[in-house]
């Protein structure tokens, strides 16, 4: 089984506005699909390494009933314009080591958008235990479409800072 998920979708915007909303913690949770993303909290990430928090809750995937706890998402990649990644911490330890990210590449019809998530680095206690992947290709192909309607509508959050 693959240990990678990537899905694409053409957005009719430019990049400079879809990765305003991805590089904003409340853009994550407007463009969640998964309905796993409450509410967020922090600064509008510039670089590798910043971080914010994510107040979560599985009751929308209906698998496990963690009640609502936290995480936080450290970027650990950022190029303006062109791409995002990160990987989350949160109680469970050792940390799962799964990413997430997104890559921009300007197309004569807008931005094609690629969505990752990569469960390849995971620790061996999390190797087999069924969980992964958390989300599927669908969830993530639900997000891009959520991303394109969002920046489409002009939300707030895909105005540059």
């Amino acid at each position: 089984m693959s240990e990678r998920i990537e899905v694409q979708r053409t957005i009719p915007a430019a990049a400079e506005a879809i990765f305003a909303v991805l590089t904003d913690p409340q853009g994550h949770v407007a463009i969640d699909s998964s309905g796993m993303l409450q509410d967020a909290d922090g600064p509008r990430v510039t670089g590798v390494g910043d971080r914010f928090v994510v107040h979560m809750d599985r009751e929308a995937l209906g698998d496990n009933d963690l009640g609502r706890y936290d995480v936080t998402v450290i970027i650990t990649a950022l190029e303006p314009d062109r791409e995002i990644a990160w990987t989350i911490e949160g109680v469970i330890r050792p940390p799962l080591r799964h990413v997430y990210g997104y890559r921009l590449e300007p197309v004569e019809d807008g931005t094609l958008v690629t969505s990752y998530y990569d469960w390849s680095d995971l620790a061996p206690e999390w190797r087999d235990s069924g969980v992964f992947p958390v989300i599927g290709e669908l969830a993530l192909k639900g997000t891009l479409g959520i991303l394109d309607r969002t920046v489409r509508r002009g939300y707030p959050l895909a105005s540059p800072a």
